[in-house]
């Protein structure tokens, strides 16, 4: 009786908890404490920013920010107290995953959670800090961000046309006169 209640309650209790290697684990621990995830799978989320760097071995690097950026990007919630935080991936061409644009200015990147082997200061590569992704799923795709100019920016603009178009039919009328 006792040992079927002891079952019982490992199997409730353990299911609740996440699968091991499964934690997410943020950027700045990977920044600050990165030797001691040396070549351990992790997971880690954020967005894909950059450039999606493709490589002739099918790879694909970019970098994962998994800073406030990412949730409220900075044209669409205005300033933030921050600096990025992010870390370089190498995407394994094998995993067949379609990539959306990457995050810009004018666009946020997909948001993903991708799992993999951590390398601190991989000497194979130059000495490189980066995630070797065996796992990748999107959890948002890319989407353009609002881009809503400023009147100012109409008023300034609409004026520099003005002045130049003046000054075109200026110099069109001296050079005429000659």
């Amino acid at each position: 009786m006792i040992r079927t209640v002891l079952i019982t309650l490992a199997l409730v209790f353990g299911s609740a908890l996440p699968a091991a290697g499964q934690d997410v684990v943020p950027i700045d621990e990977l920044t600050y404490a990165g030797a001691s995830y040396d070549t351990l799978e992790v997971t880690v989320e954020g967005e894909l920013v950059g450039d999606f760097g493709d490589r002739r071995d099918g790879t694909v690097w970019t970098q994962l920010n998994d800073d406030s950026y990412a949730d409220n990007p900075l044209r669409e919630s205005g300033t933030h107290d921050e600096g990025n935080a992010g870390i370089g991936v190498r995407i394994a061409g094998n995993l067949n995953v379609e990539l959306d644009h990457p995050g810009g200015y004018r666009w946020r990147g997909p948001i993903v959670r991708a799992s993999g082997i951590w390398h601190f200061h991989d000497s194979d590569r130059g000495g490189e800090s980066y995630l070797e992704v065996t796992a990748i799923e999107i959890l948002e795709p890319a989407r353009t961000l609002a881009d809503d100019p400023s009147p100012f920016a109409w008023v300034v603009g609409g004026v520099l046309v003005l002045a130049a178009f003046a000054l075109y039919l200026r110099i069109n009328r001296v050079s005429n006169k000659q």
